[in-house]
């Protein structure tokens, strides 16, 4: 039989940590997994992680099925992340609404963004997102090595792995 969980002793992170932590790893991934609830038709996106208004960022065009779909105001909508290493996996809930926030595009406006859009900025098919975010479901790993050593300690003392963090930011 495997001994008991050797992280229970494991002290949760307070929630000003764990919100901390979420944005930290999440400003590192580059993309996801975003769409509306109503249909879940997930599609990949590029966001900009802006913790001070609790929000993430995406641009995207006229045209395209998000927009069409926040043409009548803010969706429901989900997006989800899985950074390659293993260190982040969240499934982030909020609000999804067309912007006109000129300075907020000016600033995070990149080179990525500017491969997609002839005219840059100023096309005219140009749409700035905002997901307002009121639930994340986080998932937080070591990754890589780490994950590997738990696995390792698994095996040879029968200690149950610890495989991170997982809470919720609200």
């Amino acid at each position: 039989m495997a001994e008991k969980r050797d992280n229970e002793d494991r002290q949760e992170l307070p929630p000003a940590e764990q919100r901390a932590q979420f944005w930290k790893r999440l400003e590192g991934i580059n993309a996801g997994m975003l769409g509306a609830t109503s249909d879940l038709k997930l599609v990949p996106m590029s966001h900009t992680a802006d913790p001070d208004q609790h929000a993430l960022w995406f641009i995207t065009a006229a045209g395209t099925h998000l927009v069409e779909q926040t043409e009548g105001g803010a969706q429901d909508a989900l997006y989800v992340v899985a950074e390659g290493s293993g260190k982040l996996y969240a499934r982030i809930e909020g609000k999804l609404e067309r912007s006109g926030d000129q300075a907020k595009l000016d600033e995070i406006w990149n080179t990525v963004a500017a491969s997609w859009f002839e005219d840059g900025k100023q096309d005219p098919d140009v749409r700035l997102l905002k997901l307002a975010i009121s639930r994340a479901e986080v998932w937080t790993t070591t990754g890589g090595l780490g994950f590997l050593y738990e696995l390792a300690k698994n095996k040879l003392t029968g200690a149950e792995p610890d495989m991170g963090e997982h809470f919720f930011v609200e």
